[in-house]
Parts: structure tokens; sequence; C-alpha cells
């Protein structure tokens, strides 16, 4: 057993060197050839994979017209990613390409504030995620049961999202790279009615639609359409924790990333504008899952079982693509000594973090039998908090490591980036406070175990009760 340390030294705010190092943790060169099965992601698995980190196809929007009426809807989804996408997208990509390791955004915070913020910061996220994760296949299922009327409550139901979240594991077990090509298969079988949806309603779109503020009585909900805005266009720092399986990411995550956000967002506004111009029904109608309905009104019965069959699909892909990054995260955590070494065993088969695959999946059934709506503000809730931490993170290592080799940068000095990342902080402050007492309950009690967990990992660490990596060196068995 050999311990390999890269040690780089970015300059101190003086002018001198310091003895800090620039945490890698993936494989060094010497090590890749014991990868047999699995390799690395290039650009294009990547792509998807960042797009079902997000997104997963227009699934999910329809909420937004609901809440507030389909000219907000609209101007919500086409100025909500330059406040929010673009900006954690441009981050992503300079920290990942100045840190890449699987550790993503918890290496960020703990280079910036030290290891209580950057084991605060992995709570957060990973308990996001995961959380965020279990409404997937539960999400699968209600569009099945459309064509599957078993499967709409009881034991049928209960198995379906058992045996699907099993399922799902264990592909994601057999590989990233099997997940990335499959992930891109998924997102063009997906798509691909939206397309066609979209194109047959261009003849029955009436423009005037397109203002419309929704109907007269109806109370706008501000909470669900702050939240139908966030929830399908956040994630975007998710594909970080995968930085040390990415070839070449250096160059690729940028690119990746700017593909992901054009991709992403065309995804959502086109359907949308589409059917807010071809047609006109209650707005109470606009639930999840209306897209599949108005495919029927538009073209026919056969573009809404294709939709609905997208839909399992997506989700699918979500679940493939969130897992990986919950998985890789706690491989991460424990290759930089936040976990004990036992998190960052890996498969001899297939070479993929098993034990992150097994504690993810564990949570995920703990807590798919929460409702729908809880999952998801919960996911919001948590996620935020994580956020407000990787805005200050990338501000505070930009005055701290100015000359940082970072081989992408946001082409903005520090004050500019300041506003930047003050603009999506502000919006997250709002979606915190309009949160219900329940999500104040869950998020504050997770926390309050996140901090717990930090103090006994300490413990367990001064005492030697348990084997932990040393700091950012890497272990190579």
């Amino acid at each position: 057993m050999t311990i390999t340390t890269f040690p780089i030294a970015p300059p101190r705010e003086d002018g001198q060197s310091s003895n800090q190092q620039l945490p890698i943790t993936t494989n060094p060169a010497a090590s890749i050839n014991k990868r047999k099965v699995s390799n690395k992601v290039t650009l294009i698995p990547l792509i998807f994979l960042i797009y079902f980190e997000v997104a997963g196809g227009p699934y999910g929007e329809e909420p937004a017209v609901q809440a507030a009426g389909p000219l907000l809807a609209i101007l919500g989804f086409l100025i909500f990613p330059f406040v929010w996408s673009i900006p954690e997208a441009l981050i992503t990509s300079e920290l990942s390409t100045a840190f890449p390791g699987n550790g993503g955004f918890v290496i960020w915070a703990d280079r910036a504030f030290g290891p209580f913020c950057g084991s605060l910061m992995g709570a957060w996220k990973f308990l996001s995620i995961v959380i965020n994760i279990a409404a997937f296949p539960a999400l699968g299922v209600d569009y099945l049961k459309k064509l599957f009327p078993i499967f709409s409550s009881g034991l049928p139901r209960y198995l379906a999202i058992l045996v699907s979240t099993l399922v799902l594991s264990f592909v994601n077990y057999t590989g990233l790279t099997i997940v990335g090509y499959a992930a891109v298969g998924l997102g063009i079988v997906s798509l691909a009615p939206f397309i066609i949806m979209s194109l047959i309603a261009i003849p029955k779109i009436h423009p005037h639609r397109w203002i419309n503020l929704g109907q007269k009585g109806v109370k706008k909900d501000w909470n669900l359409f702050l939240n139908t805005l966030f929830w399908n266009l956040n994630f975007w720092d998710n594909v970080s924790t995968m930085a040390g399986e990415v070839e070449n990411p250096q160059k690729t995550f940028p690119l990746a990333l700017f593909c992901a956000v054009i991709f992403t967002c065309l995804g959502y506004i086109i359907p949308l504008v589409a059917v807010t111009g071809a047609i006109s029904v209650d707005q109470s109608l606009w639930e999840a899952g209306f897209m599949a309905d108005a495919a029927e009104m538009i073209s026919g019965k056969w573009l809404k079982i294709w939709i609905e069959f997208g839909a399992v699909l997506s989700a699918i892909g979500l679940f493939e693509a969130q897992l990986s990054s919950s998985a890789f995260q706690i491989e991460g955590m424990a290759r930089i000594g936040f976990l004990p070494k036992f998190f960052s065993l890996r498969s001899k088969w297939f070479n993929t973090p098993w034990v992150g695959i097994l504690v993810s999946t564990a949570i995920i059934l703990a807590v798919s039998h929460m409702k729908y709506t809880d999952i998801i503000s919960a996911a919001n809730f948590l996620y935020s908090l994580g956020m407000i931490l990787e805005y200050l993170s990338f501000l505070w290592l930009r005055r701290k490591f100015p000359s940082l080799k970072r081989p992408y940068r946001v082409p903005c000095r520090l004050p500019t980036l300041v506003v930047i990342c003050l603009i999506p902080s502000a919006f997250l402050v709002v979606l915190m406070a309009v949160a219900t007492k329940i999500v104040y309950l869950m998020s504050g009690l997770m926390t309050v175990g996140a901090i717990i967990w930090y103090f006994l990992m300490k413990l367990c660490k001064s005492k030697k009760w348990l084997k932990f990596n040393d700091g950012y060196a890497e272990e190579e068995m």
C-alpha cells in the first residue's frame, strides 16, 4: 500500500508560497491500468449526465402554469436560467477544473473555510440529492399507472417502487460509462415526443394566449411557482462529484456544462410555448403530467402514450445520474478523510463506488414513503443551504488564492462576481422563507444530525476507532 500526494502550492495573498495542496482524489496515471472495466466519461455522455442531473425533459414544469398562468411561466423559464442556471454552471466549471476530484463541492467548502464547513456542505448536498432521488421511482410509477391502473396504490405500487429502486441501483453499480451512454439514449427517446408535439402544434398556436396572466379569481401560488422553477433548473453542480471520472475534465467540463444549459433550457421552453399557445384549458388542469394530456389534445392518443413512456425513461435517467453523483460524493469524501476509508471502496468487477451506492439506496428507500411535495420541498431547502455556502466558498477562494491555476476561469473580477452570486442567493433566501413548518423541522433536524456526525467522525479519527485517509492523500491499493 502506498500513499501518493500531489503537492501544488497556491500562492498566498502576500505572494509567498503556501504548503496547501490541490486536492486530487482520482487515481494517479500509474493506476489507470487497473481500470479494466470502467473507462473515463467523455463529452457526449457527460452532457446527457448533466442534463439528467438537472432536467430529464419538460416533465414537471406544468405546475408553474397552474401557479401563475402562462405568461409568468414562460417568463420564468426564460429568465430563471440567466438568474440561476448560468451562474451555477459557470461556478461549477471553474471550481471543478481547479479542483478536479470526486469530492466536488465538499472540497471547495473545505479549502475555503475548513473541514467543518466541508463536512456540513457534504451533508446538506448529499441529503438533498438522495431525498430528491426518492421522488423519481414514485414519479415513474405515477405515470405508469395511467397505462396500468394496478400500480395506483397498495402493495403493487409499493413493490413497483421497491423493485424499480433496487434494479436501477444495480444498473448504476455496473458502471458510470454504461450509465453515461444509457443517458444519451434515454434523452433522445424522452425528448422526441415533445419535439413532434411542438411541430404539430405550430398551426394551432394563437399568440395572444401567451400573455395570459391566469384565470380571474385564481390566486397565484408563489410558493409552488418558485419551487417548480427551482426544482426544474437546479443541481448543476452535482456532476462535480464525478470530476475524477471525466476524461480531460479541464476542457470537457466547461463545454459539457455550456451545451447542457442550452439543451435543458430549450427542452423546457419550446414545449411550454407550443402547448400554452395551442390549447386553452382550465388553469387547474396544469398539474404534473398534463403534458401527456396536452399531447393527446394536439395530436392524439399515440403521442400521449409515448410521452407517458418517456416520463418513465426520464425518471430512470434522473435516478441514474443523481445516484452516480451521490455515490461518488461519498467515495470522494472518504478519499479526502471526511468519512472512514471503508466508504471509498470500489467494486472489483466494475470499479464503481459500491458502498456509496449502497448507502444512497438505503436512504432512498427509507424516505420513498414520504409525500412527493414534502420530498421536493425538503430537497430544495437543504440544497439552498448548500448553495449559499457554495457561493461564499467560490468568492472566498477567488480572494484567498487569486493566482491559483484555474483551467477555466469565469471572466469577471471579484466585485462583479459578488453581484452575480448575490442575485441567486437572494432568490434562495426567498425560497427558504416561504417553506412550510414541516420542511423547517425536517431540515433543522437533518442539519443538527450533520453537525453531530462531524464531531463524531472527528472523535473517531482522534481515538483511531476507525481508519481514515490522510487529508488529500490518494491511497492506492
